[in-house]
């Protein structure tokens, strides 16, 4: 998360500026359709963001938790109240849910599990670039342009093709009373008290995703959606949101994430307007949490989890669950939910479809390590 001790910088500009304005060096897909990866980082419980209500096991698995009331999806789902928005994408047939996804990673280190999910390795550091930057270089070369929004290049957009990133450099020594005098130096320069003022707003924006009510979340849609609509604007982006890791008092803090979340798509939906019939937006988490609620309202690192996907072109009102169960006996390691459908397929399946990939082509692309997966079909509209 970006902290007030970071900033954003660019080449090009005087040296004060060059420490604070965003810096554009744009890669990418030479396409009239938009693709937006949003990393979940901190494992988001996935059993709280789609609630499967009608388990037999769930209510009482999950206490405390399992008496959030949800907007039941069908019979056996509900989504988070705070999902307000997606659930009209949901009802439009525009949001698809899967459920029960991981990718192959089986421990619980945060660092190695988002390796995995963003370099789609079947182990950490195996794969030194990333899935998103290499299906850049499955799509025609001609106009490449990508963007992160994110406090650095993360790992999935980081590879041969070179990206565009809002990247803060790191400057630990830096304070309130240093913003304080940096903006008074600006003040008498426009161009450079532009550059700066610009440099703020994208600092304030790729904070805490719960901040201020979900509307740094929104604008960070927004800012998104800006990047992505002109004809010779990005054509993938990739969003960093942290704060997943719910170890205590899950409820009223995931609340708080889901909110933010749920504004941020809307954001970008409404940002692009008649261009999100040709938008697909992906969310993901490098894991799920336990099934059992620890003693501090929270729940610990767990397996699977949910991921979902958004746009005008997604064949939307359906979620995709092999349901494993929530009893004893069905968890994995007897205590996570238990994977039973790659996250790499369903990536994988999303990415071929939406830009019309053969699906073979696709995971042998974006996770040449990954063994023998398949590419989940069928999530787009013909």
């Amino acid at each position: 998360m970006t902290t007030r001790r970071t900033f954003l910088s660019t080449a090009g500009c005087a040296m004060m500026a060059a420490a604070f304005a965003p810096r554009l060096a744009f890669a990418a897909a030479p396409t009239d359709r938009r693709f937006v990866f949003i990393i979940q980082r901190g494992a988001a419980d996935g059993l709280m963001t789609l609630m499967p209500y009608a388990d037999p096991a769930y209510a009482a698995a999950r206490g405390a938790l399992g008496e959030v009331q949800g907007t039941k999806l069908d019979g056996m789902f509900a989504l988070h109240p705070m999902l307000a928005e997606s659930a009209k994408m949901y009802a439009g047939g525009e949001a698809l849910f899967a459920h029960a996804v991981a990718s192959p990673y089986r421990d619980r280190s945060h660092f190695d599990g988002q390796n995995v999910l963003e370099s789609g390795g079947a182990q950490a550091y195996e794969v030194k670039d990333g899935w998103l930057n290499r299906l850049l270089t499955v799509l025609p070369q001609d106009g490449r342009r990508a963007i992160a929004v994110a406090a650095t290049v993360p790992m999935a957009l980081r590879g041969t093709v070179e990206v565009a990133s809002y990247a803060p450099s790191a400057l630990p020594d830096a304070s309130d009373d240093l913003l304080a005098r940096v903006t008074q130096l600006y003040q008498g320069d426009a161009q450079l008290h532009a550059l700066w003022e610009q440099a703020t707003a994208t600092r304030a924006l790729t904070g805490d995703l719960a901040a201020d009510n979900g509307r740094n979340a929104a604008a960070t849609g927004a800012l998104a959606a800006r990047l992505l609509a002109p004809a010779n604007g990005a054509r993938i982006a990739m969003i960093e949101t942290g704060g997943w890791d719910t170890h205590s008092g899950q409820q009223g803090r995931l609340a708080g994430q889901l909110r933010g979340l749920d504004a941020m798509i809307a954001a970008i939906k409404a940002g692009l307007g008649p261009l999100w019939k040709d938008t697909m937006v992906l969310v993901a988490t490098e894991f799920g949490r336990t099934v059992a609620v620890n003693g501090t309202g929270g729940t610990d690192h767990g397996t699977a989890s949910a991921a979902m996907l958004f746009g005008g072109g997604v064949k939307g009102g359906r979620i995709l669950a092999d349901w494993p169960g929530l009893a004893p006996a069905n968890l994995y390691e007897g205590r996570d939910l238990k994977p039973t459908t790659s996250l790499d397929g369903f990536i994988a399946g999303a990415a071929a479809a939406h830009f019309g990939i053969d699906p073979a082509r696709a995971v042998a692309a974006l996770f040449p390590k990954a063994g023998p997966v398949r590419a989940v079909e069928g999530l787009t509209r013909a």
